[in-house]
């Protein structure tokens, strides 16, 4: 296996559930073009949850029907909520076919997950839905994948012991890096980690990039520990500034 490079950014992430993650700041240039690529692909699914999040009260409102939240709303305000926290648009300078292709297939992914939870959204008398931004995500890395999961996989994945849906359980790969790598007290915070290695017997780029609990995360995830939570879930009795969970991105080669 051959390690690349770290690396440190800038962005807005959005809890397992709802919250609001710490962020690294921002990388500069010289990066690959696969880091690059990582970076645009998280970018995105960060700008996804955090609309979703940004919503949550409307999305619960029991009293409206219509939510107006369509996908072409969403999408707009997902493109906007990048452009605002990386200074450039998505699909912004020298792009290969390959990531054109790539990114077109994440806003689809959002597009289609936004309109399958329409009934859902729009459902008046029920109050809080389950459509959270860990759902979101979920929900549209799996269509991410039928789409391209040939050329790229993204997941959010998270320490073992914080993981609420097992389908989100970190594979080997992912829990060495938590385990060893984000957790070296000598290692920059936020940094995230890259590697070339073998993904289901193919050559591949990884990219895992570390998120961490903020204030708003602390509702369903702080103390006390083992409260239970609006989602059904026990909290975690986490603090700010706790590793919360971590993006993973392959890109095959």
């Amino acid at each position: 296996m051959i390690a690349l490079s770290t690396l440190t950014r800038r962005s807005i992430g959005v809890a397992l559930v709802g919250c609001a993650f710490l962020a690294p700041a921002a990388m500069g240039a010289g990066v690959t073009d696969d880091v690059a690529m990582g970076n645009r692909l998280a970018e995105l699914l960060r700008a996804g949850r955090s609309v979703v999040s940004n919503y949550q009260s409307l999305i619960n409102d029991p009293a409206l029907g219509d939510k107006h939240l369509d996908s072409e709303r969403f999408a707009r305000e997902v493109v906007a909520a990048y452009s605002k926290n990386t200074g450039h648009a998505p699909f912004s300078g020298e792009l290969t076919r390959r990531d054109r292709r790539l990114l077109d297939a994440q806003i689809g992914a959002m597009r289609e997950v936004m309109d399958e939870q329409q009934d859902d959204i729009n459902r008046p008398g029920i109050g809080f839905k389950g459509f959270v931004p860990a759902v979101f995500a979920r929900l549209m890395n799996e269509k991410f994948a039928a789409k391209v999961g040939n050329e790229a996989l993204v997941r959010v994945t998270a320490p073992e012991q914080l993981v609420r849906n097992r389908k989100s359980l970190p594979d080997a790969w992912e829990a060495g890096v938590i385990t060893s790598v984000f957790s070296d007290p000598k290692r920059a915070k936020g940094e995230a980690y890259t590697e070339v290695t073998e993904v289901d017997g193919r050559t591949a780029f990884r990219m895992l990039l570390p998120e961490y609990y903020t204030e708003s995360c602390l509702s369903c995830h702080g103390e006390p520990k083992g409260e239970i939570d609006v989602t059904g879930y026990p909290k975690e009795g986490g603090k700010a500034g706790d590793l919360g969970g971590a993006i993973s991105i392959v890109l095959f080669k």
